[in-house]
């Protein structure tokens, strides 16, 4: 079973990405925020537990995450492969998955890993924010924000896996068919 962690920082293409991987390798997509979205609207134990943390204005505790992240894993334990898209966002995150899939007789394949300097990020930020309506795109401090906080919290995952042998860095600048064609090809050494 391929599982692939996708992983950068905002804006460096990893929904574009995903879409393609999917398509390509068949692979059920794993987003924390598709599953908040889903538990929360179902009303279900884990997404009531979620609303509650975030309506106090807190984050929503790994347990909480790992558990939604479980039930969807269990749902799709046919699936050719899993790709994990904005998950884990932490080492503690990145354990608890690896432990989580130990359980299931499954492992994470390897991460691949879009690299773009943070001025493009902020040039592809801001242009997604004119078309999509989305706030947060649209305010310079808030992306400088969301990118500072993955240089603290979420870049330490990628030396995680680096620690496995299970990273590849893939170069996220360029046409969106070239970038692909460097992730199919990081993919056919994975595998």
């Amino acid at each position: 079973m391929l599982n692939i962690v996708l992983f950068g920082p905002p804006g460096a293409g990893k929904g574009t990405q995903s879409e393609k991987m999917i398509e390509k390798f068949q692979l059920t997509h794993i987003s924390t925020g598709d599953l908040f979205r889903k538990n929360i609207g179902e009303k279900t134990e884990l997404g009531q537990l979620a609303q509650k943390y975030m309506d106090e204005g807190n984050l929503v505790p790994d347990e909480v995450v790992i558990g939604m992240v479980d039930e969807r894993i269990k749902e799709c334990l046919d699936a050719k492969g899993f790709i994990f898209d904005g998950f884990p966002r932490t080492v503690a995150q990145a354990k608890a998955l690896d432990t989580l899939l130990e359980e299931k007789d499954l492992s994470i394949s390897g991460m691949i890993a879009l690299e773009v300097d943070e001025d493009e990020l902020r040039t592809r930020i801001l242009e997604r924010g004119k078309s999509s309506g989305r706030t947060d795109d649209q305010s310079v401090e808030k992306i400088n924000n969301r990118i500072r906080v993955y240089n603290e919290e979420t870049l330490p995952v990628a030396q995680y896996y680096k620690s496995f042998d299970k990273y590849t860095a893939i170069n996220g600048v360029g046409t969106i068919d070239g970038i692909f064609g460097d992730i199919c090809t990081a993919v056919e050494k994975i595998s």
